[in-house]
């Protein structure tokens, strides 16, 4: 995909905003992080590089079961729009938007680069397929959409995703637009990206379905998704794809199976395929590891229980 870089926005502005940001309290992950019980295959296979950043959390409870550069700054690319979804779910929580109520698309909107759905100046855009176009078509112009909307413009938007950001634990996230287009300014880290997650589901159960729609129809079109591994893994139920030439092809995947729930990240990726294969990779050695954990937790409870039963016994005698 080509894409247009934009100029550097206000320096001091986004200098300002990174150093708030880095003094605010995190609110995430417990502190015990590292059980690397992965292998040195599977953990950088085909990914290697500067820009590889990668996390696995164990959605349940914040444990981190895996990580890789996890705090290293990075472009979200499309990730950005978790954010642009996530203050959209906030504002039909609360009554500040409706779901079949229709946004006006602006001349901003509408010249938006792709990924887009073609939307003109003075569409009437539904907000339920805005988002459905968020999600799966990533729409670049459909996500302004939302932004101006709910910001009137693309700076005050950002400035309410990155105090979301902050009031989430995000610590090491700033935005600068609503899309995940290229901005210098505009940085996140692997860990960010899943707290954000995780918060998506918790907070807006709702609505988090819609990260599993895997296509969507607008004016006869019908659009298909860029998350394959959705496909690929049963258990995924999303969330979102990202890619820009500065952050490499990134991905964060939310999957459950038997009990289990997690959440993974993977920045940085040289391909696509690249990206989802080890995706898939981290989230068979996390549900393996989580499997483990719950099986040895089993084995000592069910040791500690015969153990108390032959002390009854022979007290009995």
């Amino acid at each position: 995909m080509r894409v247009m870089w934009f100029p550097r926005l206000r320096m001091a502005v986004s200098v300002m905003a990174v150093l708030a940001a880095s003094f605010m309290p995190s609110t995430g992950f417990a502190a015990t992080h590292k059980h690397h019980h992965y292998s040195r295959h599977h953990a950088h296979a085909g990914v290697q590089g500067e820009q590889y950043a990668a996390v696995v959390v164990d959605a349940n409870d914040g444990h981190v079961l895996y990580e890789k550069d996890a705090a290293g700054i990075r472009y979200p690319a499309s990730l950005t729009k978790m954010m642009t979804l996530y203050l959209t779910f906030d504002a039909l929580k609360n009554g500040r938007l409706k779901i079949d109520q229709t946004i006006m698309v602006s001349a901003k909107a509408s010249g938006q680069p792709q990924t887009n759905i073609a939307l003109e100046k003075n569409d009437r855009l539904p907000v339920r397929t805005a988002i459905e176009s968020v999600v799966v078509r990533s729409a670049n112009d459909s996500a302004m959409a939302l932004g101006e909307t709910l910001g009137k413009t693309q700076w005050n938007f950002a400035l309410m995703m990155s105090k979301k950001a902050r009031e989430l634990g995000m610590k090491n996230t700033v935005f600068r637009n609503p899309t995940g287009l290229p901005d210098n300014a505009q940085h996140t880290t692997a860990y960010d990206m899943a707290k954000l997650a995780i918060a998506l589901k918790r907070d807006f159960p709702e609505y988090y379905h819609y990260f599993s729609l895997s296509s969507f129809t607008w004016r006869g079109v019908t659009y298909p998704g860029h998350n394959h591994v959705m496909a690929r893994y049963a258990g995924v139920d999303g969330v979102k794809t990202g890619y820009i030439r500065a952050s490499g092809y990134n991905l964060v995947t939310s999957a459950h199976r038997g009990g289990h729930s997690l959440v993974a990240v993977v920045m940085g990726g040289r391909t696509i395929d690249s990206r989802d294969d080890q995706m898939i990779a981290l989230l068979d050695q996390g549900f393996a590891q989580l499997e483990r954990q719950t099986a040895a937790k089993a084995a000592s409870k069910k040791d500690g229980a015969l153990e108390g039963h032959s002390q009854q016994t022979a007290q009995a005698f």
